[in-house]
């Protein structure tokens, strides 16, 4: 069985987007010192926060099902990006992050070798860091 998730977008103005995903409404914008109204974090940003709200879930599924006691994760994450290509700039390298780094800190009893099985399947398991390890199809159509 496959679950399928959709949102829907409009533009605010020329940085701000509205996006709504179920009930849900979520603005996308820049920081003001990148022409946005900084009306909320940018794409680059929900990125990060989508890999850390993943990651959150599936330690937390995982925890349960090894019966490691998890109080709770506190997850650090930060990323490089060359904004080049974006801006028009140069070709040469990628437009999105090229590398990310994540450091978890979980509130945990657990013995450090319980910590590295658990790690290894979060990382085995997160769609979201499936998603940006590897390549997924993205097919923009004009409507």
């Amino acid at each position: 069985m496959k679950l399928k998730f959709a949102a829907k977008a409009s533009s605010a103005n020329p940085t701000k987007t509205v996006v709504t995903a179920r009930n849900f409404q979520i603005i996308i914008d820049e920081p003001k010192d990148l022409g946005g109204t900084d009306d909320g974090a940018n794409p680059v940003e929900y990125v990060l926060g989508a890999l850390a709200g993943c990651l959150n879930v599936v330690g937390h599924v995982v925890a349960k099902e090894m019966n490691m006691p998890l109080n709770g994760l506190s997850i650090e994450l930060e990323g490089d990006l060359d904004p080049a290509k974006f801006m028009g700039k140069s070709a040469k390298e990628r437009a999105g992050y090229q590398e990310i780094r994540v450091k978890i800190t979980p509130d945990t009893t657990a013995d450090i070798e319980t910590l590295g099985q658990w790690l290894a399947a979060i990382e085995e398991r997160c769609p979201v860091s499936d998603n940006l390890q590897n390549p997924t199809p993205v097919k923009i159509t004009l409507a």
